[in-house]
């Protein structure tokens, strides 16, 4: 702090004393002229060698002169001084107490601090509360070195326990007798030597236990099938969950939806309906039925007759042509689609149109128990209809804007909407009145919103983010993923809790359901995939591949993920 702020300092010492003194006193320049002659307003002491150094009587009988020359001046205002002046008592002075930030009390008072204390006091530079408040920091400082002190200590005998321990196993190091305390620096210097690379060594073989106790073999990723057939980008692949046949079903903008042998990675089946880009594919649980939602602002449900395929017809459509339609970049001709006509069966009409909707139907999907459908659109409208008549059973409304996906639990009334007004929703069909949760935590459009086990619900956005949340807590996200790329249509692994995320980047990341990195699927020319990757799919422990994915480069390629399990 500047003198100048202080008490007893030049702007403290701005008003005028009230006495008949001399002009000296009444000029406000006590300090200035209090060592000077009233009439000269010359020193009154002087600064040479001789007056410093008290060498010669003469010197010090003048000193002496202009001294009590100075008293006689200072007798006209001594009892006039501002605080700073006045003279301080001999007596105790009584100090204002003031409570440290840290402590209550101030504790036992140490030598050091109390001379301190009592030199700050005799030189009455500082106020009382300036010096108050360095006395607790000082005894605040004085607090932590003890402390640190004491844990040095305490560090010590630990070591120093080790040592005997070690000592003691290994029995090379003899402990050394007082008697032979008398040895030479040298033989003292390397036994502390040999102890402390003893102690070195054995931290260092417990430190790469410990840590390689946490790691586990590299997870193995690779691509084992090709789906082949589509002459445009691929939106979604989707699994069948009957045990009878291993099949997987895809969705294209070339108008089809397509059915593949997972065993062989031949084309079983092709559907031909829809007038507009087909934009989603899900099977029936029990059924050999199929859902598909177009851009003709229908959906359509078909059969798809898989019973009549045997092994010997699959393998030898597999045989017949499995390499004759590729997903190289080539546009394909129609002599192409001629081969595949004669390879596969297609399917032309539906066995039931829904066209509940005025716009763009972007998914639909199968209810729990399969006696009833839900398909969202462009229209912001998600309508439930009956999968038997096709009559429309509730119409539910609520999203600002377009509806982007839907999914259906697999075993409750429960269904999840994802939409462009960065939210999705949660409708309760279980109860007498339905019930409806909305979810909100995205900054741009949700992309899709699937359900996990253990009541959680993942959801993706156009963000770049991933967030796995509590349907029983839906105020925030119990889990949050970072990524460097939009989010299209994931999907959550039901038996290892493995989320499978495909970006607009060519990349598919996996992470478990806590939010912690996995592992990137690999990308180059050989395997991955080349442009956008729009789905994937989880097929739960299936021995040839066990994760699908397709994206706009016309691929749908089968994934073996070898993950271990940490025990």
């Amino acid at each position: 702090m500047p003198l100048e702020s202080l008490p007893g300092s030049k702007d403290s010492l701005s008003h005028k004393p009230q006495l008949n003194a001399s002009k000296e006193v009444a000029s406000h320049k006590p300090l200035s002229n209090a060592g000077k002659d009233p009439n000269t307003h010359k020193p009154l002491l002087s600064s040479n060698k001789d007056n410093t150094s008290h060498k010669s009587q003469a010197s010090g009988s003048k000193e002496a002169s202009s001294i009590k020359t100075m008293t006689s001046v200072g007798k006209d205002f001594n009892n006039h001084k501002p605080p700073s002046l006045i003279p301080k008592s001999k007596g105790p002075r009584v100090m204002r107490r003031h409570r440290s930030h840290t402590d209550g009390s101030r504790g036992p008072q140490t030598p050091g601090i109390s001379r301190y204390r009592e030199d700050l006091e005799m030189e009455g530079l500082l106020p009382s509360h300036f010096r108050d408040r360095l006395y607790d920091l000082f005894l605040q400082i004085e607090k932590e070195f003890e402390h640190l002190y004491m844990s040095n200590m305490a560090l010590q005998e630990r070591l120093d326990l080790v040592a005997e321990k070690l000592v003691g196993e290994s029995g090379s190091l003899e402990k050394t007798p007082l008697e032979s305390q008398d040895s030479t620096d040298y033989g003292a210097k390397n036994k502390k030597s040999q102890l402390s690379q003893r102690i070195k060594t054995t931290y260092k073989q417990s430190t790469s236990k410990l840590v390689s106790s946490f790691r586990t073999p590299n997870p193995v990723y690779s691509v084992v099938k090709h789906f082949r057939g589509h002459r445009d980008g691929v939106w979604e692949v989707s699994v069948s969950r009957s045990h009878t046949h291993q099949v997987i079903g895809t969705a294209s903008a070339d108008h089809s939806g397509r059915i593949f042998s997972v065993e062989t990675g031949s084309c079983l089946l092709q559907y031909i309906g829809h007038k507009g880009s087909v934009n989603s594919i899900r099977f029936h649980p029990t059924q050999e039925l199929v859902l598909t939602a177009s851009g003709d602002a229908t959906a359509h449900i078909w059969r798809a007759p898989l019973s009549q395929f045997s092994p010997v017809d699959i393998l030898k459509s597999h045989s017949s042509g499995e390499d004759e339609i590729d997903s190289s970049g080539r546009e394909d001709t129609a002599d192409d689609l001629n081969d595949f006509a004669h390879e596969a069966n297609i399917i032309r009409s539906p066995h039931l149109e829904l066209m509940q909707h005025s716009e763009v139907v972007t998914a639909a999907d199968w209810m729990s128990q399969g006696s009833q459908v839900i398909t969202v659109s462009w229209d912001r409208m998600a309508v439930l209809a009956d999968a038997e008549t096709g009559e429309q059973i509730s119409q539910l409304s609520g999203h600002d804007q377009e509806l982007t996906d839907v999914h259906a639990h697999q075993s409750q009334r429960l269904v999840l909407t994802s939409s462009k007004d960065t939210t999705f929703r949660l409708w309760d069909f279980r109860g007498p009145a339905m019930l409806v949760n909305v979810f909100q935590g995205h900054t741009q459009q949700v992309t899709s919103a699937v359900f996990a086990s253990g009541d959680k619900v993942v959801s993706g956005s156009d963000d770049r983010t991933v967030k796995v949340w509590d349907m029983r807590n839906m105020r925030s996200p119990i889990a949050a993923i970072r990524t460097d790329s939009e989010v299209n249509r994931l999907s959550v692994s039901q038996v290892q809790n493995i989320i499978a995320i495909p970006h607009d980047n060519r990349n598919i990341r996996l992470y478990d359901i806590n939010g912690v990195r996995i592992g990137r699927l690999p990308r180059n020319n050989r395997q991955g995939h080349a442009r956008m990757v729009c789905s994937v799919a989880w097929a739960e422990n299936h021995p040839t591949c066990n994760l699908f994915s397709c994206g706009f480069d016309r691929q749908v390629l089968g994934w073996m993920i070898n993950n271990p399990v940490k025990e």
